[in-house]
């Protein structure tokens, strides 16, 4: 544990996930919703009150700021990020965070949804917390630990520094993004203006986790497009573009390829939207791999499928449009094997166990990484990320803080 510090993790933590910062994926503006930013400006006049005097919420929503040197011993520029928004996949607006003082090990109702219970046998990682403290919505909400725990830790180990001038360490930059839970996370970011060598985004779960890969992706949407006619005289005439996105939803692989029954390594197709009329309408997909060149295998499949269907229905027709939203970042990483091991020295000092595994999903980190600014990912102690469930353990975020506290000393 720091030593002679009262962590206010916790409290901020707490205050944080009370304001609403859900990203809107239909949105095609920046930040996708506009009280994003209320977040954002919170979190750069903290820092400014901290004395960073630099420290600025833009107009896209980014929060940059600097932590200067206090060493005259050359050292590289690091980076800690974290994204203020919440995933669009669970309400966030209303989040009433409950914090359980003591945890024993028994279900835990929700208040306000008393079917919402988190039970240990569904969260083996609840094992590790009986008897410290975890926190937990009240279960109309997700919780908003993924990324507000990252964010929250971030400022502690800021808070920190700046009550404790004696702990020599380099140039820390802090970056807090918007919109990474609908993928425009970096789409404004200026890396220029952020000046590091390489970065952390903190963004991961369990106590101990250390992840320097993660799925390539890709977004297909296919449109499908029918032939319309007035329903009274459309026989012979009319080819339903709605019923042949059924037939395409239908044709999917029920027991493989999707993520209802893959884990580990293994890719997946996801229908994540649907939307149209009789005469046209689309379906979005998410295309993930570890392998970047199964994803071309991946949305050859689903095209040859689509047009399967499309072929049973004479006058109709459809497009069909691949997105790229980020790559593995270890295709980078790999060549950086220091920044690595700076983590691992870190963890080790504290007495963390490191846990390496590859993250079935995203981070910044992914795009910060292929932008050239390589990126691995850090633990928060979130759990059970945009659900109604969703919980972290106390014990994890003051124990993130000890981390970083730790990291930045030993980056050389």
């Amino acid at each position: 544990m720091l030593k002679n510090y009262s962590f206010t993790v916790v409290e901020r933590f707490l205050r944080y996930v009370q304001i609403d910062t859900q990203s809107n994926p239909q949105s095609n503006t920046y930040p996708s919703s506009e009280k994003q930013k209320l977040l954002s400006n919170l979190l750069a006049n903290e820092l400014l009150a901290m004395g960073f005097t630099d420290a600025k919420a833009d107009e896209y929503g980014y929060v940059y700021a600097t932590i200067p040197a206090n060493t005259t011993d050359k050292v590289p520029v690091i980076c800690f990020c974290s994204h203020i928004d919440t995933a669009p996949d669970c309400s966030g607006t209303g989040v009433k965070p409950i914090l359980h003082e003591r945890y024993d090990g028994s279900d835990i109702v929700l208040p306000d949804d008393r079917t919402q219970v988190i039970r240990l046998v569904s969260y083996p990682y609840l094992k590790e917390h009986i008897g410290y403290p975890i926190i937990t919505a009240s279960g109309l909400t997700l919780l908003g630990a993924d990324d507000k725990a990252g964010v929250a830790e971030i400022m502690d180990m800021a808070n920190y520094l700046s009550s404790h001038p004696g702990i020599r360490h380099g140039m820390i930059k802090i970056l807090f993004t918007p919109d990474e839970e609908v993928g425009h996370g970096t789409a404004k970011l200026d890396l220029q203006k952020l000046g590091s060598n390489f970065a952390y985004t903190l963004d991961g779960g369990e106590m101990g986790s250390l992840e320097d890969e993660t799925f390539s992706a890709d977004g297909v949407t296919i449109t499908i497009n029918g032939v319309m006619a007035h329903p009274g005289y459309a026989k012979g005439k009319m080819v339903n573009a709605l019923k042949i996105m059924g037939d395409i939803l239908a044709a999917l692989p029920k027991t493989q390829w999707c993520p209802e029954v893959t884990d580990g390594r293994e890719g997946f197709v996801h229908a994540l939207r649907m939307d149209g009329l009789a005469e046209k309408a689309t379906i979005e997909f998410i295309v993930r791999d570890f392998d970047t060149a199964q994803l071309v295998i991946h949305e050859t499949r689903l095209k040859n499928i689509a047009e399967e269907m499309i072929l049973k229905y004479p006058g109709a027709s459809m497009q069909f449009d691949v997105q790229e939203q980020y790559r593995n970042m270890k295709e980078v990483l790999d060549q950086y094997p220091k920044i690595i091991e700076y983590a691992e020295e870190a963890y080790k000092k504290v007495g963390i166990s490191i846990l390496k595994k590859p993250i079935r999903g995203g981070t910044d980190g992914s795009r910060l990484s292929f932008m050239g600014l390589p990126c691995p990912n850090l633990f928060t102690g979130m759990q059970a990320i945009h659900s109604k469930h969703e919980w972290i353990g106390v014990r994890d975020m003051e124990k993130a803080v000890e981390m970083l506290v730790a990291l930045v000393q030993v980056v050389k």
